[in-house]
């Protein structure tokens, strides 16, 4: 199989170095310069050093307006940009008429007051014949290049792509599941990366292991909530996109969204923090879109909008914690998403 990995940033990078010794596989970077150097070097130094490229894996560099000419070689294209550029990527490969599955989780940057898009719901809008779905689940970047065990999810309504998806990335060292509730799947990305933001400021503050444990639990609930009312299956956040996701990112230490989180505790401004990471934390850009999206549809995101309050400046980190522990008292809900107010006054 012929793979062609759009975006050279330490996932895609990473995805690709693992596909290599199966199949043939392309690495696009936007920047040319960046191609020249990971090319000649064999390897990413900039966001995935110390991991050796394949020689297998060929850069290239053409512009965006080439992309849809380039797509045609291939069989199978993977898009690892951030969630900022899914849209692009998505218009330029429309014509290759070549499956797409996506890499990332978040929302779009909003581009009006109604929020922004989840990638199923970009798709819709831009490439609607695409047979397209996202790749998702518990994984850094660099364990998989390492050739740790990761476990994924190929989510797409098309049964022909999560086929490809399975026979593309499954192997020895990689075990891919097939969903084809791509709402749920994308939700359960989006969403970990704000909890991971809480949970780290729980953890830069010293609240003890059963303040993350809450966190991370009611976190679930929050996002299943969320997923449910935008047409997701409740069981899908028990899964890896769902529940694993969220465990890696609020507790691993190569969490981007988890380190920010640690950084605010520790006294950091937002930018500072940001600029720290030298990599594109999904959290921070999508925690405002979440809490539009759940106010558009009367979801009660407690913990998703003390993270946007913190990021904003409105709460000192300890505030935001207050706040929290503050609320009303309230029956444990996870899959209902508009329970009563006698029946459910909290999170």
């Amino acid at each position: 199989m012929k793979i062609l990995v759009l975006g050279a940033g330490a996932w895609g990078t990473a995805l690709a170095a693992s596909a290599a010794p199966r199949h043939e596989v392309g690495l696009w970077a936007r920047d040319a310069a960046q191609a020249r150097e990971i090319d000649a070097a064999r390897e990413n130094r900039r966001y995935l050093p110390g991991c050796p490229l394949p020689a297998n894996v060929a850069v290239h560099a053409e512009g965006v307006e080439a992309l849809g000419l380039l797509a045609r070689s291939f069989d199978l294209i993977v898009i690892a940009t951030p969630m900022a550029g899914l849209r692009d990527m998505l218009q330029a490969v429309s014509g290759s008429e070549r499956p797409v599955a996506w890499l990332c989780k978040g929302f779009e940057p909003a581009r009006d007051a109604s929020g922004g898009l989840l990638g199923h719901e970009i798709l819709a809008q831009v490439a609607p014949a695409l047979v397209a779905g996202a790749l998702s689940g518990p994984s850094f970047a660099q364990e998989v290049a390492r050739g740790q065990p990761t476990a994924l999810v190929a989510a797409s309504e098309h049964a022909s792509l999560r086929d490809l998806l399975v026979a593309a990335f499954h192997g020895p060292a990689m075990r891919i599941y097939a969903n084809d509730d791509l709402a749920g799947v994308e939700v359960g990305g989006a969403v970990k990366n704000v909890l991971a933001i809480a949970t780290g400021l729980c953890d830069g503050l010293a609240l003890g292991m059963n303040a993350r444990a809450a966190l991370v639990t009611r976190g679930l609930a929050e996002m299943t909530r969320l997923g449910v009312a935008l047409g997701a299956r409740a069981e899908t956040f028990m899964g890896l996109s769902g529940l694993g996701d969220l465990v890696l990112t609020a507790t691993g230490d190569l969490s981007r969204n988890r380190r920010v989180g640690l950084q605010l505790a520790g006294g950091a401004t937002l930018a500072e923090a940001v600029d720290s990471l030298g990599h594109v934390a999904e959290g921070v850009t999508s925690a405002r879109t979440v809490v539009q999206r759940a106010a558009a549809l009367d979801v009660r995101m407690p913990i998703a909008r003390a993270v946007v309050d913190l990021l904003d400046g409105r709460v000192a980190p300890r505030a935001a914690v207050a706040e929290l522990m503050g609320r009303d008292p309230a029956d444990e809900t996870v899959s209902n998403p508009h329970s009563t107010p006698d029946r459910d006054r909290g999170s």
